[in-house]
């Protein structure tokens, strides 16, 4: 995957790309990533991206032109047709289901924004896709643009040691991941289920399957929609219910 990210601030990403998983990905050539510092490329003799906004307002608005130009010449260089992501709060809620998607592409651009926002027209005749990682305001498209980033690579392949990692992470699949366990067996009194030592891999199955249902269930009910579960799903989730006092239809 070829990775291209416009940003004023290139300096705020060297610890992401250049450490832990992202490090690696890139040094067994799983992916390259180039930062593009936008402002050079802006016509204006202050080397100004912004402007103030047509019909008043607070704030200033990022400009066209530069941002245009940079993707162009991106374009040319890499001889690719990318996806151009656009990090804002009004894009589209980021999920498991998007890094996946985007993962199957050989070529991305994000556009990190700042100050009050973009001339309407980078959104409308330059970006493909507008990404918001929450319902929150940053200063900057830099630290979702980081997210996101770190979100695709790790789901390249080979980028993982284990392949089932990413595929039994909380979001691929419909529920959030089972708990997890490890040494020691009895840690300040408290101690491992019994289940996960007794060697039995289909009783250890069905208990990951039920604990991970039930923590969904627990934490984010909204994900779960009753009318698309499997018999088996639904007898689980009212043995669930059962557990937790709640009665079931």
């Amino acid at each position: 995957m070829k990775l291209d990210i416009l940003t004023l601030f290139p300096e705020m990403f060297q610890g992401v790309f250049e450490s832990s998983i992202l490090k690696k990905a890139k040094d067994k050539g799983a992916y390259d990533y180039n930062l593009i510092d936008f402002r050079p490329y802006t016509t204006n003799k202050h080397n100004k991206v912004d402007d103030y906004p047509y019909g008043g307002g607070a704030g200033m608005v990022l400009t066209p032109q530069p941002i245009f130009d940079a993707v162009e010449d991106l374009q040319k260089q890499r001889e690719s047709k990318p996806r151009v992501v656009l990090l804002c709060p009004q894009g589209e809620p980021y999920t498991q289901q998007k890094a996946e998607e985007l993962a199957e592409e050989e070529h991305l651009i994000m556009i990190c924004g700042h100050y009050e926002g973009y001339d309407e027209r980078i959104r409308t005749k330059l970006a493909t896709d507008e990404i918001s990682i929450g319902d929150y305001v940053l200063t900057g498209g830099e630290l979702g643009a980081m997210v996101v980033a770190d979100s695709v690579i790790r789901l390249l392949p080979e980028v993982l040691g284990n392949k089932e990692s990413a595929e039994q992470d909380s979001f691929s699949t419909p529920w959030l991941e089972h708990p997890h366990y490890t040494r020691p067996q009895n840690f300040r009194g408290h101690q491992v289920p019994e289940v996960l030592l007794s060697g039995n891999h289909q009783k250890i199955d069905d208990w990951r399957e039920y604990e991970s249902m039930k923590r969904t269930y627990e934490r984010r009910p909204d994900l779960i929609d009753e009318s698309q579960l499997t018999e088996r799903e639904i007898m689980l989730l009212n043995q669930i219910k059962n557990e937790l006092g709640i009665e079931t239809d």
